[in-house]
């Protein structure tokens, strides 16, 4: 396989393109970062996950033309369900403003702060917002997919360059969420982006449930 550099920065391009909007990814990847809790282990399931879609995408769904409209179906469905109930607990949050324990160097704990994720929630959670996210799948399983498709030989090295987009762009992500997360500690912050979060799960659930009709 030879590489073509304009062929893998176009999907570089077209992936950081889509992935982008504060979708419920990387809102979840923003407050992983802001509580400071297993954001690295976060970026890097998610960033798997996109690889693994991606993939799929561009060596499956695109020769077979896309997903079946049953299969759409379920994951547009359990998407719902998912984002309906995670909206609900930003919503108490939001309505009982909590904010993260204080860091080490601060010396000092909030009374408030919630219990801290294990690493096998917060895998969980990562793979949940990735998998149970028929956004994602459209973006880098369906349109990747396609899109491969137009560079016929070189489609393996479009997919490569969209999965290394996806790493570039969940890496600075996290980073920025790292460096937001020493500098944010006051409910009222907590309490605007609990509630955003929670407009923001229910309106792409709502949004979900009408392409069903």
């Amino acid at each position: 396989m030879t590489l073509s550099f304009p062929t893998f920065s176009a999907g570089m391009l077209l992936s950081m393109s889509l992935i982008m909007a504060i979708g419920p990814q990387n809102a979840h990847v923003l407050r992983m970062g802001l509580q400071r809790q297993h954001l690295w282990l976060t970026v890097a399931v998610c960033a798997v996950a996109d690889i693994a879609l991606i993939s799929l995408g561009v060596l499956g769904l695109a020769q077979l033309g896309g997903l079946s409209d049953k299969l759409l179906g379920a994951l547009v469905g359990a998407g719902v369900l998912f984002l309906g109930v995670y909206g609900w607990q930003a919503f108490q949050r939001f309505l009982k403003p909590q904010t993260p324990a204080a860091s080490a160097d601060d010396g000092a704990t909030q009374p408030c702060a919630p219990a801290p994720a294990t690493p096998r929630q917060a895998v969980l959670s990562a793979l949940a917002f990735s998998v149970l996210n028929p956004h994602a799948w459209l973006d880098t399983a369906v349109l990747i997919g396609s899109a491969s498709l137009a560079y016929g030989q070189g489609s393996t090295t479009f997919g490569l360059g969209a999965a290394a987009g996806s790493v570039v762009w969940f890496v600075v992500l996290g980073a920025a969420a790292f460096w937001l997360g020493r500098r944010l500690n006051s409910l009222r912050i907590w309490r605007l982006l609990d509630g955003a979060v929670a407009l923001m799960m229910w309106g792409t659930a709502a949004w979900l449930l009408t392409s069903l009709f």
